[in-house]
């Protein structure tokens, strides 16, 4: 569908008389996972300015470090010294596999520990914001190995998710994380390494042709010093290049941080992440220059302030736009988690019913492929990532054969129950509560305008109402119901938001 807006109306406030329900239903699927009955009506309630002020705070809420990265990094110093003073080679292989074991277990802990995070409505929106931000500064588990280091990183995003830009890229460049991806950890005065500074450019601040390999080259020699040790960050300052360097024209004896400052007075560094919020939140399709130019504009007299910028674009016409409805796919953790909210059920605590399915259909948490992230939109989509995705469906209304779980994993479900989360997938119990307290006509609307983002047509509607109402023996009616629900789960309409 083609753009009606001239660029400049595109950014202008939403008119009051265009939001509705369906708005309100759009909004949360782009902005969180789904748009939950009592999430709609409490936007509807609110009005759009003050449910953005709501959705998007000043602050994020923290995810608490789970137990078993605190384990691992409060045991590692001392079980490397180990591995150090083993006897023979085959001993030091052996105790090398138990680390190893323990870093896949802890990264495990942590992704588990970040979906049910996520998938609580109080958090699933800033969660949401940071995990878009993660796909701009990215790390990966594959190559750090140290899940409490990539905790820390994430935490760092959500520190300054909603605050200025700017800052935001100055903490990550001391990210130990960012640190030993990048390779900051050896760059000394007399062999820089332009890892950092490239994606600096390339990838955080100004995008793929806005710099040039001189500007790399010295830009590196600003950031030699950067190390890791075990209590963080650490500044070696004898091992920093203290000579003046030019970049971007300018000449000095610039650091890290006035690098970066550099960098955010160029011009493209103003139209970098919003294009990239476009991508993440809008169209698989790059908004055109001309549309990015007058938001570009406004977001550098904003100090490139990244909750004004949320705030600015979710409440805009173009958001709003039809061209932006019920056609975007969505990513992988987008599916299942909304999936979780629409069904109303808890992340299941083991990694079979979350981790392995989300690996099969290609995000698993903390892994992204390369330095640029996931590259998503219709790449998503291919016959084995389908078929993962109906399969997720079929798990979620399957009761879960607790005697046929591991020890670790019935602890894990102990522990979720104590904290009141306790139902992980759709029994029969469940459709039999709502067959009770829903009419076919009812149970018909929560399906079609909650489940799926695209309006369907009168026959459509018709034929599941006809479906659900023609039975009358209570078991096939239950059966009719999940059969109903699992098939819009799995279709065409419902991978999209």
């Amino acid at each position: 569908m083609k753009l009606d807006l001239s660029p400049q109306a595109a950014w202008q406030p939403l008119p009051a008389n265009q939001w509705n329900e369906d708005a309100a239903r759009h909004l949360l699927r782009r902005v969180s996972w789904a748009a939950q009955p009592p999430e709609v009506a409490r936007l509807m309630n609110e009005g759009l300015k003050a449910g953005l002020e709501r959705l998007f705070p000043a602050k994020a809420n923290l995810l608490p470090e789970p137990r078993l990265v605190s384990n691992l990094a409060e045991a590692g110093p001392a079980y490397y010294q180990k591995i150090r003073n083993a006897e023979s080679r085959e001993q030091r292989q052996v105790l090398q596999r138990e680390q190893r074991e323990r870093q896949r277990q802890a990264l495990q802990d942590l992704s588990i520990k970040w979906l049910q995070f996520a998938s609580r409505p109080e958090n699933a929106v800033t969660e949401k914001w940071t995990h878009f931000l993660s796909d701009i500064y990215v790390v990966s588990h594959e190559k750090i190995n140290n899940p409490a280091e990539i905790h820390a990183h994430h935490d760092t995003l959500r520190q300054g998710a909603l605050g200025a830009a700017p800052a935001l890229t100055k903490a990550v460049s001391r990210s130990p994380a960012m640190v030993r991806y990048l390779d900051l950890q050896n760059s000394n005065k007399n062999a820089p390494n332009e890892n950092f500074a490239r994606e600096l450019f390339e990838l955080f601040v100004l995008g793929e042709g806005n710099y040039t390999e001189a500007d790399i080259k010295e830009a590196a020699r600003a950031f030699t010093g950067y190390r890791v040790r075990a209590d963080g960050f650490h500044f070696a300052s004898s091992q920093h290049d203290t000579r003046p360097k030019t970049v971007f024209g300018q000449t000095g004896k610039f650091t890290g941080d006035d690098v970066i400052d550099l960098a955010y007075s160029q011009p493209a560094a103003a139209a970098f992440v919003p294009k990239e919020l476009g991508k993440f939140y809008l169209s698989d399709s790059p908004l055109s220059p001309a549309y990015l130019a007058p938001l570009a504009d406004w977001w550098r007299s904003a100090g490139y302030d990244l909750r004004q910028l949320a705030h600015r674009v979710f409440s805009s016409r173009l958001f709003f736009h039809p061209a932006f409805r019920g056609n975007y796919i969505k990513r992988p953790t987008q599916l299942y988690l909304g999936l979780v909210q629409d069904l109303n059920i808890n992340v299941a605590p083991y990694p079979r019913h979350s981790l392995n399915t989300l690996r099969l259909m290609g995000e698993e948490p903390f892994r992204p492929p390369n330095v640029s992230g996931w590259d998503g939109g219709r790449l998503w989509i291919n016959s084995g990532t389908l078929n993962a995705r109906r399969q997720l469906v079929q798990t979620l209304f399957t009761p879960v054969n607790e005697e046929n779980l591991n020890a670790d994993e019935q602890v894990e479900i102990v522990a979720a129950r104590a904290q009141g989360a306790g139902v992980f997938t759709v029994t029969d119990e469940r459709i039999e509560g709502m067959l009770k307290n829903m009419t076919p006509e009812q149970i018909t609307d929560r399906f079609v305008d909650y489940f799926l983002p695209v309006k369907v047509s009168k026959t459509y509607r018709a034929e599941i109402l006809a479906f659900l109402s023609s039975e009358t023996d209570e078991a096939k009616r239950v059966a009719r119901l999940r059969s109903t629900a699992i098939t819009l789960l799995q279709s065409p309409e419902y991978q999209l938001c």
